[in-house]
């Protein structure tokens, strides 16, 4: 005789308060109350004739049963969402969503995928932006674009570029009453920083440039952004610390030139990554062969 199968409700607050030990997130993540996550959780124990879950104060833990339930019930879930997934991405083939930096998007990105879209007119691409890793599973995300070392688990990564690190300003800059011939007439411009992850960018130049890293702490203007920071430097309002792929558009069209024969190599660069179940879809195929082919011109 089969056995009769629980209620899929309480082995999805079952799944969710395990995974938190708590049943106030399980109930944020499934957006219902705790009082329904309890009662469900209840149920459930009612109908296994098995108890889950020690409540201590304001502690939770799982039974010794409840951690030998719970790895088959999380792959089952597992399961239904890839199926779904499968199910869903089959009326969903001509849309490609892909994941990346904004910066990186507006100054590099962007300006490429007209020709994408020119050679391949039947595919839909849609660019998301965050400055966290993206999780394919659970943002929906075909193939995102990282920086780093190219090691991560379960995906395949493809190499783009190398980056370096190198002062531009605009062009209109250099004709001014001060001059920009060597590293330290610096000390007379204004430097424009990047917050965060590029905070650093400014001193590891100044370094290799034989300048003291204090040289960086001169007055300035900083922007949570690098293409604020670039956008700014365009403009006019001083000199900042490039990086290869969010300036050499901008060098190329002659809105920025880079005033010293100096840069700064990365370990690191950016990569091409996706999924490693997907890596053959026919969209993220077309994609991949057009951008690996694009980094190898200059823009």
């Amino acid at each position: 005789m089969t056995a009769r199968l629980p209620s899929l409700n309480g082995l999805r607050a079952f799944e969710a308060a395990a995974r938190h030990l708590s049943f106030t997130q399980a109930a944020s993540e499934l957006n219902v109350t705790q009082t329904a996550i309890s009662h469900q959780i209840k149920r459930l124990e009612e109908e296994l004739g098995v108890r889950l879950f020690i409540r201590q104060n304001r502690s939770l833990t799982l039974t010794q049963q409840a951690q030998e339930y719970l790895p088959g019930i999380r792959a089952a879930f597992n399961d239904l969402r890839l199926a779904t997934d499968r199910l869903l991405r089959k009326d969903d083939d001509h849309v490609l969503t892909v994941s990346t930096l904004a910066s990186l998007a507006a100054k590099w990105l962007l300006p490429r995928l007209t020709a994408f879209q020119e050679a391949h007119p039947g595919i839909d691409v849609r660019i998301t932006t965050s400055t966290s890793l993206v999780d394919f599973q659970r943002d929906n995300v075909d193939a995102g674009i990282r920086y780093g070392r190219g090691q991560w688990p379960g995906v395949r990564a493809d190499w783009l570029m190398a980056d370096e690190l190198f002062p531009v300003c605009s062009p209109a800059l250099l004709k001014g009453n001060k001059p920009l011939k060597c590293p330290e007439d610096l000390r007379d411009h204004v430097l424009l920083h990047t917050s965060n992850a590029n905070s650093d960018d400014w001193r590891l130049w100044l370094t290799v440039a034989g300048l003291p890293a204090d040289f960086s702490k001169q007055p300035g203007v900083t922007f949570d952004m690098i293409f604020m920071t670039v956008q700014a430097a365009i403009d006019g309002l001083g000199v900042a610390m490039g990086r290869t792929a969010y300036v050499q558009e901008d060098i190329a069209k002659g809105r920025l030139v880079v005033p010293f024969n100096i840069a700064f190599p990365i370990d690191a660069g950016f990569y091409l990554v996706s999924p490693a179940g997907r890596t053959d879809s026919p969209k993220l195929a077309a994609f991949r062969q057009w951008l690996l082919a694009s980094v190898q011109s200059k823009p």
